[in-house]
C-alpha cells in the first residue's frame, strides 16, 4: 500500500484496542477509502455492506439483506426497517468466533434515505449492543464528507462523541504520486509528474488509468479528450454521487473558478444571483469539508475569501468544458500555448499551497505554527502570505518555469512595493523575508542577491 502510514498505524491501535471502536472514515469520491479498509482487514469482515447510489429504502434494506445471507449462507426475511436489519447483523456478531468482529459499513450517506430511520439505528446498534461488548470494530465509510461530519461527528442525539476515530483520507501527495506511479512501472521525472499532479490531484482512482506506454500528453488525451475519453463524465458524476442539489454545488465552482484569488461569501451569492443567502453558506462549508474549495482570511478589508483547490475541478474549468472540438489530440497541441502555460503558473501555486508542510520543511520551520494565505488589494497581489509565530513573516512568491528563473530589476520593485503593503499590515514587531518557490531554483545575480532571502524548489515539495 502506497502511503497512508498514519491511517494504517490508526487502524492497527483499533485493531488491537481492548474496547469497543467506532471508526468514521471519510474524504473526497475516488480518494482510495474502501481501498484502505480492504486492504488492510484483508476483507476479513464479520459483516460488510455498501450502500447502494440512488437507491431508496426498500433498495438499500434489499442490499442490506443480500449481504447478510451471504455471510450466513442463510436466507434472512425481507426487512421492512433499519431496526430489523441491524437485529439481524447483532445476531451476526453474537455468532461470530472471530476475536475481533470488524463490521463495515460503506457509503452509508446512501443507506440514508429520507425518512428511513437509518441514523437511529445504527445509534441503537451502537449504544445499546457493540459499544458495552468491548470486541466490535464497526466502521462507516463515506464520500460525502461533509455529510459525514453533520451527521455523525456533529450529531446532537445518541451518536454525539461516540465517534472514536474519525480518519479524514486525503489524496495523495506529490511523493506519494511518485511511489504509486512507479509501482506500477511509471518513472516520469518531477516536472512531468507535478503537471500530473495539477491535472488530476493526487486521486489514486484516476491516477491508476494512466498508461504506462504513453506520454503524459497522450494519456490527458485519451483519458479527457478523445472520443472514448476515460473520464469524459468523471465531473458531472463527482458531484452528483456527493450532493443532492449538486447543480448548485457546481454553480458556486464553477463562478470560484474565475477567480484565482477566490470570492467572499457575498461575492458568489451576488454572481450567482442565490436567493437564499444561508444556503450559499451550508454549500461552501460542504464544498470546504470535502476538499473542493479551501476557505481563507486574506488579511484585507474583504473578509474570508472562498478559493478552489480541487484541481480535477480546475482543469476541468480550465480545458475540458470548454471543448477540444473534435480534435482527439487536444492536450498534444495544447502544449507551450499561453493557455497552457498560464494553466500552469496558476496550478504552481495551489500546488505549493496544497504542499505547505514540505515549503515549511524546506524552509526549516517545522514545528513552528504557522497562518498561510494569499492576498489581494486594489494595489497588489501576493501568492502567498506565511505568518509565523516567531514573529516572522515570509513573503513568496512561486514561479513556474522550464530552467532557472531570472530575477528583474522590474520584479525588484514589486516585491519592495509588496514587502512595504505587508509590514504596514501587522502593527506588532515582526521580521520581514521574501522566499521565491520555483521549479528549478533561481540564477544567482545582483537583483535574486538583494530581494531573496530564500528559495525552494520544485523537488523539495517531493520530500516528506
Amino acid at each position: 500500500m502506497i502511503g497512508r502510514i498514519f491511517e494504517q498505524q490508526e487502524l492497527m491501535r483499533i485493531s488491537n484496542s481492548e474496547e469497543s471502536e467506532f471508526v468514521m472514515i471519510y474524504g473526497r469520491r475516488r480518494v482510495g477509502k474502501t481501498y484502505l479498509v480492504r486492504e488492510f482487514f484483508d476483507d476479513k469482515f464479520t459483516f460488510s455492506c455498501t450502500g447502494i447510489a440512488k437507491g431508496d429504502k426498500a433498495e438499500q434494506l434489499a442490499n442490506f439483506r443480500s449481504d447478510l445471507d451471504r455471510y450466513t449462507n442463510e436466507t434472512h426475511p425481507i426487512l421492512k426497517s433499519w431496526f430489523e436489519a441491524f437485529n439481524s447483523l447483532r445476531s451476526i456478531v453474537e455468532k461470530s468466533k472471530r476475536k475481533r468482529k470488524v463490521i463495515f459499513l460503506d457509503e452509508v450517506p446512501w443507506m440514508h434515505t429520507q425518512k428511513s430511520d437509518f441514523l437511529k439505528a445504527v445509534e441503537h446498534f451502537w449504544n445499546a449492543f457493540a459499544c458495552p461488548r468491548h470486541d466490535v470494530v464497526l466502521i462507516v465509510c463515506g464520500s460525502s464528507a461533509s455529510w459525514m461530519v453533520k451527521k455523525m461527528v456533529n450529531d446532537k442525539g445518541g451518536l454525539h462523541n461516540r465517534i472514536t476515530l474519525p480518519l479524514k483520507i486525503l489524496p495523495f501527495t506529490l511523493n506519494e504520486t511518485r511511489e504509486y506511479l512507479v509501482s506500477r512501472k511509471i518513472r516520469w521525472d518531477e516536472k512531468t509528474i507535478a503537471e500530473c499532479y495539477m491535472a488530476l490531484g493526487g486521486i489514486p482512482y484516476y491516477l491508476k488509468m494512466l498508461d504506462r506506454r504513453l506520454s503524459l500528453a497522450q494519456n490527458m488525451d485519451r483519458m479527457f479528450f478523445s472520443s472514448k475519453a476515460l473520464l469524459g463524465n468523471e465531473f458531472d458524476n463527482l458531484y452528483a454521487s456527493l450532493f443532492k442539489d449538486s447543480q448548485q454545488y457546481v454553480k458556486i465552482v464553477e463562478i470560484l473558478s474565475k477567480k484565482k484569488v477566490g470570492f467572499t461569501r457575498d461575492e458568489i451569492i451576488k454572481k450567482g444571483k442565490f436567493k437564499d443567502g444561508g444556503n450559499v453558506s451550508e454549500k461552501l462549508d460542504d464544498l470546504v469539508e470535502c476538499g473542493f474549495v479551501r476557505k481563507y482570511d486574506s488579511r484585507g478589508k474583504v473578509g474570508m475569501l472562498f478559493q478552489l483547490s480541487d484541481f480535477f475541478t480546475m482543469f476541468y474549468y480550465q480545458f475540458v468544458k470548454k471543448g477540444s472540438f473534435g480534435d482527439e489530440d487536444y492536450w498534444m497541441h495544447t502544449q507551450g500555448t499561453a493557455a497552457y502555460n498560464t494553466w500552469k503558473g496558476l496550478s504552481f501555486e495551489r500546488l505549493c499551497f496544497a504542499h505547505l508542510q514540505q515549503m515549511k520543511h524546506a524552509l526549516g520551520v517545522d514545528g513552528v505554527l504557522t497562518k498561510a494565505f494569499a492576498y489581494y488589494s486594489d494595489k497588489t497581489q501576493i501568492d502567498m502570505i506565511l505568518e509565523r509565530n516567531d514573529r516572522n513573516v515570509n513573503i513568496i512568491e512561486m514561479k513556474y518555469c522550464d530552467g532557472s528563473y531570472t530575477l528583474t530589476a522590474k520584479e525588484v520593485e514589486k516585491m519592495k512595493t509588496r514587502k512595504d503593503i505587508v509590514s504596514k499590515l501587522y502593527r506588532k514587531r515582526m521580521a520581514f523575508s521574501i522566499v521565491m518557490v520555483t521549479t528549478e531554483g533561481v540564477v544567482q545575480n545582483q537583483y535574486s542577491s538583494e530581494m531573496i532571502q530564500r528559495t525552494v524548489r520544485l523537488n523539495d515539495l517531493f520530500k516528506d
